[in-house]
C-alpha cells in the first residue's frame, strides 16, 4: 500500500498548537485518499469482505432495508472470513430503528455452559482457560442474534437473506491472501482435526491463491434452517423465523453440536486433552437480549455502545475524559495529542479491568463511571509530560451516591491474535445497523462434521483466580468481550455507525476515527486513513493475558520527531507498518440531505463499502 496522504491539512505530525482544517465546503476536493467516499441515497453498506458487501446490496433489489442487508452480510461473512468469524461465534449488534426513533442493542454474546464452574477447572489443575479447544466453548450466539434482528426489524425472509451465503458456501469463492495466510500459519493444527483437514486441504494439498474454496456442509446447514422456515411460513413470517431458530437451538443442530464436543477430545493451548462441557439444555435455554444501549454525549453527539458485558463503555469513558481538553489546540497526531489520548485510554481501561462484567451477575457502577463529574475527577491524573506505567482504576461509587465494596484480587493480563470483522448498513429511511462479528475461528476449534462450522472459544475471557472478580466464570454467564460496535445520533436523528476488529484495540482505533470526524472535520474515508496508534498498557483480554504497561504501537507514517517526543515522556515505541493498524468501516447519514456516505479501511485487503 503506498504512503498516500490524507486529504485534510491537519495530518500526522501537525505542530503542537496547530488547528484543524475546517469542514469541507462544496468547492474543496481532492483525489489523494486511498479510496473515495462512497455516496448514495438508497443504501450504503461497508463490511470486512467485498463479496459480503455485494451480498448486502442484493437485498435492496428484494425490497429489503438496512437490517436485511446487515444480516445478509454477516451470514456471508461467516463463509468468506472463516479465519476471522464463523457461524459458531458471536455478533453484538446496535440498530437504529427509524420508525421508532430508537437505538437498541442486541447482545449477540455467548454464555458459559451450565457445567462450567471455577471449581471444575481448578479441580483439574487449570488456572487459565485456554484460547482454543473445547474447554473455551460456549453457546453459539450468531443464529439467534441474526434471526432476532430479521424478525424485529427486517422485511425479508431468512431464505432471502441466506441466498448469497449459500451460493458462496456451495459454489465457492476465490481463496484470498488473508485466508491463505491463516490456513498456512495453522496448517499443523488443522491437520490434527479430520474434518478441518478435509475442508482446508482437499486432496491433501494446501490451496493456492485464487483457487475456488467451498464449504458444502455449511451450505447444507443454512439450507436446513431455510427448510425449517419454509415448513412454518404458512403460519406467518415470524413463525417461520422462530421455527428456523428452534431447529438450531432446540432441534437437530444443537444435538449434533453437543454430541460432537461430548464424544471428541481435543488438545488445547494448556496441553490438556479434553472434550467439551456444553449440554443440550444450554442451547435450549439460550436467548440473545434486546437491551437499551449505554449512551453518553460528546460535543453534541449521542454515542451509543453495548453494555459492560462488552468493553463498549470504555469508548464513552475515553470521550468523557477528552471532552474537557481542547484537542484541536494540541494538533492532530502531535506528540501532545497522542500522549493525551493514550493516557486517557489507560485510565478508562483500568476501570474496565476493575468493574466491567455481565450485569446479570455483577453490580457494575455504570452511572458513576459515565458521569461527567467522575471524568473530571480523573482527568487530572493525566500527566502531560510523563507516561503512566500504573493500572489506576478509580472509585466511581460516590458519583452515584454509594460506597465502594471491598476490592477483589487483581489479575494479570493476556494477547489478541486477530480474528474479528465488521458490518455496517444505512438506508434511505435512516435505519442503521452496526455489528462486530467474531469468534468461531477455524484455527481455534475443529470443524464440526456435517455442519461446516466451529464452536467459539470466547469463554477464555473469564477469570478463574477470584470468584468475586467481575469477569469471573459462572454458569450461563456472559463473558466480558472486546466486541464493540458503535452507533451515533445527533439530537435523536441517525448520524453514524462504525467499528473495527482488533481485540483490545477496537475502542482505541475507533476513538481516533471518531475524533478525526468530530474534532478535526475529516470525512469518513480520511478519518479512517489517518495514521493510527494504540497502547498495550492494560491486561489483554485473550489467552495468555499479557500486559505491556508502557508499550505504544504506532504506524510508521507518524514522523520521527513526534516519536522522539513520545519516547522522552516514557512511552516505549513499537513501530508498526505504514498501513497496519485500524480496520474501521463506517457509514454516515445526513438526514437533511438524505445523503449516505461510507468508507472502509484500505489496511485490510478485503474491507469495502458499496452504495446506491
Amino acid at each position: 500500500m503506498p504512503d498516500t496522504p490524507s486529504r485534510t491539512d491537519a495530518g500526522a505530525g501537525a505542530a503542537p498548537g496547530a488547528t484543524a482544517s475546517p469542514a469541507y465546503t462544496d468547492w474543496q476536493f481532492s483525489t489523494s485518499a486511498t479510496r473515495p467516499v462512497i455516496r448514495g441515497r438508497s443504501l450504503v453498506v461497508a463490511c470486512g469482505h467485498y463479496l459480503a458487501a455485494a451480498a448486502g446490496m442484493r437485498m435492496r433489489a428484494l425490497g429489503g432495508n438496512a437490517f436485511d442487508a446487515g444480516v445478509a452480510m454477516v451470514f456471508a461473512q461467516s463463509v468468506l472470513e472463516f479465519q476471522s468469524f464463523g457461524f459458531g461465534g458471536e455478533v453484538p449488534i446496535l440498530v437504529y430503528d427509524a420508525r421508532e426513533r430508537r437505538v437498541v442493542a442486541i447482545d449477540g454474546n455467548t454464555r458459559a455452559p451450565s457445567r462450567a464452574t471455577i471449581e471444575w477447572y481448578r479441580s483439574r489443575g487449570i488456572t487459565l482457560i485456554p484460547g482454543d479447544g473445547f474447554l473455551a466453548a460456549g453457546v453459539c450466539a450468531v443464529p439467534d442474534a441474526l434471526i432476532t434482528v430479521l424478525d424485529r426489524y427486517g422485511r425479508l425472509s431468512l431464505e432471502q437473506v441466506l441466498v448469497p451465503a449459500i451460493e458462496l458456501a456451495a459454489g465457492g469463492f476465490p481463496v484470498y491472501e488473508g485466508m491463505l495466510r491463516s490456513v498456512a500459519e495453522h496448517e499443523p493444527r488443522l491437520r490434527e482435526w479430520p474434518a478441518s483437514a478435509a475442508l482446508f486441504f482437499p486432496g491433501g494439498a494446501m490451496p493456492r491463491l485464487g483457487d475456488t474454496w467451498r464449504n458444502p456442509d455449511l451450505a447444507r446447514t443454512f439450507e436446513r434452517l431455510v427448510e425449517a422456515e419454509r415448513g412454518a411460513r404458512s403460519r406467518g413470517r415470524s413463525e417461520g423465523l422462530a421455527a428456523a431458530r428452534d431447529y438450531f437451538y432446540r432441534g437437530p443442530i444443537a444435538r449434533e453440536i453437543v454430541a460432537f464436543q461430548r464424544d471428541t477430545k481435543v488438545r488445547d493451548a494448556n496441553g490438556v486433552v479434553s472434550n467439551g462441557l456444553l449440554a443440550e439444555d444450554d442451547f435450549a435455554a439460550f436467548r440473545v437480549r434486546l437491551e437499551a444501549p449505554v449512551c453518553a454525549t460528546y460535543r453534541g453527539y449521542e454515542v451509543h455502545k453495548c453494555g459492560p458485558w462488552s468493553q463498549g463503555p470504555v469508548f464513552l469513558q475515553q470521550l468523557g475524559l477528552l471532552e474537557g481538553i481542547d484537542l484541536q489546540a494540541l494538533g492532530h497526531n502531535s506528540a501532545d495529542y497522542i500522549h493525551t489520548v493514550v493516557e486517557a485510554t489507560k485510565l478508562a481501561m483500568a476501570d474496565r479491568e476493575r468493574f466491567y462484567g455481565d450485569p446479570d451477575y455483577v453490580d457494575v457502577p455504570l452511572r458513576g463511571l459515565l458521569s461527567k463529574a467522575y471524568a473530571a475527577s480523573r482527568r487530572g491524573l493525566i500527566d502531560p509530560r510523563a507516561a503512566s506505567a500504573q493500572l489506576r482504576p478509580g472509585d466511581p461509587y460516590p458519583f452515584e451516591g454509594r460506597t465502594a465494596p471491598a476490592p477483589h484480587a487483581a489479575a494479570d493480563g493476556r494477547a489478541w491474535s486477530g480474528g474479528t470483522t465488521g458490518t455496517r448498513a444505512v438506508d434511505a429511511d435512516g435505519n442503521m445497523f452496526s455489528a462486530t462479528p467474531s469468534g468461531g475461528w477455524f484455527r481455534s476449534s475443529p470443524v464440526i462434521p456435517g455442519l461446516g462450522f466451529c464452536l467459539g472459544t470466547r469463554i477464555q475471557m473469564f477469570w478463574l483466580h477470584d470468584p468475586a472478580h467481575p469477569g469471573a466464570l459462572a454458569p450461563r454467564k456472559r463473558p466480558r468481550t472486546t466486541l464493540t460496535p458503535s452507533l451515533v445520533t445527533r439530537e435523536g436523528e441517525p448520524h453514524l455507525v462504525f467499528g473495527t476488529p482488533g481485540g483490545d484495540q477496537q475502542d482505541q482505533w475507533t476513538l481516533q476515527f471518531f475524533l478525526n470526524t468530530v474534532d478535526f472535520g475529516m470525512d469518513v474515508q480520511d478519518a479512517i486513513d489517518a495514521p493510527s496508534f494504540h497502547t498495550a498498557h492494560m491486561p489483554s483480554s485473550f489467552y495468555p493475558r499479557q500486559a505491556k504497561p508502557l508499550e505504544l504501537v504506532v504506524e510508521r507514517r507518524i514522523p520521527d520527531a513526534v516519536l522522539e517526543q513520545l519516547r522522552a515522556r516514557g512511552h516505549e515505541i513499537r513501530l508498526a507498518g505504514d498501513w497496519s493498524l485500524n480496520y474501521t468501516t463506517a457509514v454516515r447519514y445526513d438526514p437533511a440531505r438524505r445523503l449516505i456516505e461510507g468508507g472502509a479501511s484500505s489496511r485490510g485487503e478485503r474491507n469495502y463499502a458499496i452504495g446506491w
